[in-house]
């Protein structure tokens, strides 16, 4: 009885060690950042400077007058490059998207970034009208650099971004650069 009743408790507690560390593999951590001052004096960023912002649906309203972002997106075989970017100072995070919404659905990415370091979510195209959802994925690489550390509302945020993950079978290939004002 007392063997029995020993092997319970290890096994119980096996278990209970077992499933402590399967949680913490699902949590996200916030990474380093890196920053370039002169980003925003890079051929790309003045590129795009030159050319209006792409207008994903008839309706839309533009936030700027020139392209905010051009970013390469990878995803199987068919590459994308229509994506737009925008900023809010959400209390002390900055939160950046990297999205091609069109108002039914939307791919991409939200860059939360604080305090020297960044968190990416991924956005899930199977969404509602005007809902914004996030999906879980594994990500194998990411690098931010973004022009300074500290930003305010009406700065403007430089950034390059590089960013490769696991998604339901298939690897997602995220890179390129983006400005914005902050709102």
């Amino acid at each position: 009885m007392k063997q029995t009743l020993y092997f319970s408790f290890i096994f119980i507690f096996c278990l209970f060690v077992v499933s402590c560390k399967k949680d913490k593999k699902g949590e996200q951590v916030f990474e380093k950042f890196s920053i370039d001052q002169h980003l925003p004096q890079n051929d790309t960023i003045k590129l795009l400077s030159k050319y209006p912002e792409l207008k994903l649906y008839k309706k839309e309203k533009l936030e700027s007058k020139t392209r905010t972002a051009y970013i390469v997106q990878i995803a199987g075989f068919l590459p994308m490059d229509n994506y737009k970017c925008s900023s809010a100072l959400k209390n002390d995070t900055l939160e950046i998207s990297l999205n091609n919404n069109n108002g039914f659905f939307g791919n991409g990415i939200l860059v939360k970034v604080f305090g020297g370091r960044f968190l990416i979510k991924d956005i899930d195209p199977k969404t509602l009208h005007g809902e914004i959802k996030f999906m879980k994925t594994k990500p194998v690489y990411q690098k931010l650099i973004l022009n300074k550390y500290n930003f305010q509302k009406k700065d403007t945020v430089y950034g390059l971004i590089n960013y490769n993950t696991k998604v339901e079978g298939f690897t997602k290939d995220f890179r390129g650069y983006f400005k914005a004002i902050v709102k």
